[in-house]
């Protein structure tokens, strides 16, 4: 259904790093990589998260009640890739750890305030 997220960044190149590393836990690779404009994804057709400058070039701002949601298998690889955000530089927003009954998941934001949640994909039964 999602053919794609974009985030605003105030430093892509910066944004880039993060996003790398975050999101290498993934096995997402930079599928597109332009001035001011990189997009990852787990392979070609599949949906991308990519940050951008804004286009109309005024400073990009945290989108209140925004969050972007990504998936994974385990338990173990919502810790990871939690830990790897934040030895990146983002901010905790939650720790891995239940969630009511049965979402399994992880908070953080990252280096230009945007929150993202990494998940299990049997958090929804």
């Amino acid at each position: 259904m999602i053919g794609y997220v974009t985030l605003g960044s105030n430093d892509v190149p910066r944004a880039g790093t993060f996003y790398d590393g975050v999101l290498g836990e993934l096995n997402a690779k930079r599928q597109i990589d332009a001035e001011g404009f990189i997009a990852w994804s787990q392979s070609a057709g599949t949906p991308m998260l990519s940050v951008i400058k804004p286009f109309d070039e005024s400073p990009a701002r945290v989108g209140n009640g925004v969050m972007v949601a990504l998936t994974v298998t385990t338990r173990d690889e919502v810790a990871s890739v939690h830990a790897k955000a934040l030895s990146l530089g983002a901010a905790d927003e939650g720790a891995p750890g239940l969630r009511g009954e049965s979402f399994y998941g992880a908070y953080f934001r990252d280096l230009d305030g945007n929150k993202l949640v990494v998940y299990t994909a049997d958090s929804f039964g």
